[in-house]
């Protein structure tokens, strides 16, 4: 990979269509490259488990840790510029897995979708290092 490689992937990354808002991002950690690695790889493994999380705490039918884990990941999507997924966290907040479980089945496949594309994103960002 040459040397601009990389920089096409952040004037890419700093578009309003991207799965992560670089540009977002960047108000709180500088651009820092080192610092943008760790935090995006931090969320990967937090979106991974909280969306598993869901599923489980549906069948549980917990009501009060749907809406904590909900509520975080909306938290961490919006603060690492995962505006989508942040938005489908909002969504999913209010929902009662015990009142209606295909709703909440159907928001758990929003965020899993929506998280994909974060995840594929991410390990382009990697890759571009």
């Amino acid at each position: 990979m040459d040397q601009h490689s990389g920089a096409n992937f952040l004037e890419k990354a700093h578009m309003a269509d991207t799965p992560i808002d670089m540009s977002h991002l960047a108000r709180y950690t500088g651009g820092d490259r080192t610092l943008n690695t760790e935090i995006l790889k931090l969320f990967n493994g937090q979106l991974n488990d909280m969306v598993g999380q869901l599923l489980t705490v549906m069948q549980q039918r917990d009501v009060r840790r749907w809406r904590e884990v909900t509520h975080t990941l909306k938290g961490a999507a919006r603060g690492v510029g995962a505006f989508a997924v942040g938005e489908a966290a909002a969504a999913a907040e209010p929902v009662d897995p015990t009142l209606s479980q295909d709703r909440a089945i159907q928001v758990i496949e929003t965020l899993r979708v929506e998280g994909e594309a974060v995840q594929a994103f991410i390990a382009d960002y990697l890759a571009a290092a």
